[in-house]
This record gives C-alpha cells, sequence and structure tokens, in this order.
C-alpha cells in the first residue's frame, strides 16, 4: 500500500490511530511560504471532538513541525509535520473484532492479518489530523492569492440547511469566512440546533447518523484543471473519497441534471464589465474539467459512523464462526461537523497542487 498523494506536491501520512503520533510530510512546497501556527491549531481544533456530539476520546492536536522550516517560512525541504497521539486506550481493542462497515476485515484480508486493527490503525479517522494541519498551510497560501474555501453541514439526517448562492459574490466570500468560527457549521444557526439535537438523540439510543457536506471555493480563476484524468471534478474527487466516511460527490446540480432538460441547466454567458461570467451555475464552476470562473460548488454524502454500540452481527476472523458484537469505547455518533474542515483541507491541497502548474509564487498572491 502506499499513503503519498500528489504530482506537483508529493504527500505521505504516516502513524495509525493507538500508535505514538500521526503526521505528514510534504515534498515540492515552494520556498518563503509563512507558517502561521496559530492559524494551523485553529484549523486543527474544528476537526476536535467537543460535547456530547462527538466521541469522548480527547486529543490534544499539538503539531509540532520537525522540517521545512526556517525562521517562520518554507525552506524548500520537505515540510513534516507531527501530531502526538496522548489519549489511546488499547484496552477497547482486546481482540481482533471484525466491526461491520469497518475495513477491518479488508485490511486483515490485503495485509494477511498484520494490520493495526486498534481503532481502525492507518485506516482511521485519525489520520485526517495531519490532513487539516496541511491543509491549513496551502488553504492560508491560496487565501493571498484570494481564493477562500469553506463547508458546512447542508444536511443531517432529514435537517437541511441553507444552500450556497450558486452566484457567488463578495457575500459569499464573508459566509465562507463566518463559517470558521462556527463549531458547527451551519449557515443556518436554528437548523444547526436541531441537527445538534437530532444527533444526541442518536448517541442515546446507541446509534449514528449521517448527512451532506457542501463546500464552495471562491475566487478560483478560469483555467485551473484539465479534461479527462487530471479534470478539476477527478481531483476533489479522488482527495474527497480519500477521507474516511465519504461515500459521493456531486457537483453543481449534480444528480439533478439527471431530471431536466438542456435548455433547462445550460449556463447562458453574459458579459459583465470585460469579464465573461455564466447566469447561472448549474455546472458548479467547472466545464471541462477546468474552472469557469464562478464559485466550485461542490456536496459531499457523510455516512452514519459505523461505530455504534446496539448489537451487531460478525463473523470471528480466527474460527469463521458468527458471532454478536457489541462494541465499547469512545465513537462518533456523527462525524459530519468535524468532517467539514477535512474537506476544505483536502481541497485546498488538491487546488494547491493544480496551480503550481500555472505558477509556483501563488503564495506570493501574484496569481
Amino acid at each position: 500500500m502506499t499513503f503519498t498523494y500528489g504530482r506537483n506536491i508529493r504527500l505521505t501520512l504516516f502513524g495509525e490511530s493507538h500508535g505514538a503520533a500521526v503526521g505528514v510530510t510534504c515534498d515540492g512546497l515552494p520556498a518563503g511560504m509563512k507558517i502561521d501556527e496559530g492559524y494551523m491549531e485553529k484549523w486543527l481544533d474544528l476537526r476536535r471532538p467537543w460535547g456530547d456530539i462527538s466521541t469522548a476520546r480527547r486529543e490534544e492536536d499539538k503539531p509540532v513541525i520537525l522540517t521545512g522550516v526556517f525562521e517562520g517560512r518554507t525552506n524548500g525541504g520537505p515540510l513534516t509535520i507531527v501530531i502526538e497521539n496522548k489519549a489511546q486506550r488499547n484496552g477497547d481493542y482486546p481482540e481482533r473484532i471484525l466491526r461491520p462497515s469497518h475495513a477491518d476485515f479488508t485490511a486483515y484480508t490485503k495485509l494477511g492479518g498484520f494490520n493495526d486493527y486498534r481503532g481502525g490503525g492507518s485506516f482511521s479517522g485519525r489520520m485526517t489530523a495531519p490532513l487539516v494541519a496541511l491543509g491549513s498551510v496551502l488553504g492560508k497560501a491560496l487565501e493571498e492569492s484570494g481564493i477562500y474555501i469553506g463547508t458546512h453541514v447542508s444536511r443531517c439526517g432529514e435537517i437541511s440547511d441553507d444552500d450556497f448562492d450558486e452566484a457567488g459574490g463578495e457575500e459569499l466570500k464573508e459566509l465562507l469566512l463566518s463559517l470558521r468560527d462556527k463549531r458547527f457549521a451551519v449557515i443556518d444557526d436554528e437548523k444547526g440546533e436541531e441537527m445538534t439535537a437530532l444527533i444526541k438523540r442518536a448517541a442515546a439510543e446507541g446509534d449514528s447518523v449521517g448527512g451532506t457536506l457542501e463546500t464552495a471555493v471562491y475566487g478560483l480563476p478560469v483555467g485551473i484543471g484539465a479534461p479527462f484524468f487530471d479534470s478539476l471534478e477527478s481531483v476533489i474527487a479522488h482527495l474527497a473519497f480519500s477521507v474516511p466516511g465519504i461515500k459521493g460527490i456531486e457537483f453543481g446540480l449534480g444528480f439533478g441534471f439527471a431530471y431536466l432538460t438542456g435548455s433547462e441547466v445550460n449556463d447562458q454567458l453574459v458579459s459583465d464589465n470585460g469579464r465573461i461570467m455564466t447566469k447561472s451555475n448549474f455546472s458548479g464552476g467547472i466545464n471541462g474539467g477546468i474552472s469557469n470562473g464562478m464559485p466550485v460548488i461542490f456536496r459531499t454524502a457523510v455516512r452514519p459512523t459505523p461505530s455504534i454500540s446496539k448489537k451487531q452481527q460478525t463473523v470471528d476472523i480466527e474460527t469463521m464462526e458468527e458471532k454478536e458484537l457489541e462494541l465499547k469505547g469512545r465513537h462518533d455518533p456523527a462525524i459530519i461537523h468535524r468532517a467539514r474542515v477535512v474537506m476544505d483541507s483536502v481541497t485546498a491541497i488538491g487546488l494547491f497542487d493544480l496551480m503550481l502548474e500555472k505558477d509556483r509564487d501563488i503564495w506570493r498572491g501574484n496569481f
């Protein structure tokens, strides 16, 4: 297996859920990028569990930069960030138990039984912490060029939040920035309270809930991406599906295209003060795999957390006998509210990698 991604930058994840640490090394970053550790910790804080709608496992998630930075800026070498695990509780995993809808069975089979099964090992959502740390660095660099990324919980169970304005504008930028100050990122705070109550009810019943995230990118210039294999959709989808628990994605109107006609969904072109724009944004800011200057908007489906305390059927991997499983330990009744900053992060990673093809000085705000 490999834990490496990227073409213009190359990042490698390392560590396990209940190992000593998790981390990331990123090679190919331009020298001179400012590293704001306070900004990094703010992004990591949005990923941390909190209250009774998250796991009781509370990690400090203090990032430590080992290499690649000198006097607060990247020095051209590999950037290595390590986050120590301090709240492991290995007693919650006394034996190999195949948890339904987890990677336990597939990991055991692929790795011949040598996988670290504690908390999912290297398959765990714990591995998203270093992704967020790196994403904050690249997200900050993109903002220096006027590109802003934001995600909100657009749906949790049967409860829906407002949608992003498809046309965008300066108001969209301000909205994306305001979401950074919210623990539970929604546009309508009353809907957020309803979603929180739903998650609490699921937790009380030993169950879990899923939902949908909506992500927008404001300020992305025309021309980012390529047709076919390196399309903007392909890059974003690749990284989105790298996040544990993501089971679907759609751009713009997405599956809604299937029910309408071309005359209803074609984004007609207009000229606005010397700039070509579209009257609508059903395509989600992408045509032919390339950004068209409108906001990039996409939605991802987040499955209900598979770790639940209700009794479930499984199989003893050693004896091949069916058995009943009732999970113990600390688990999230929902991950959607924590996953939103992970989606911001992987989006920043993908966009930064693509934009380096046009300008390695994008972090200077010169793009």
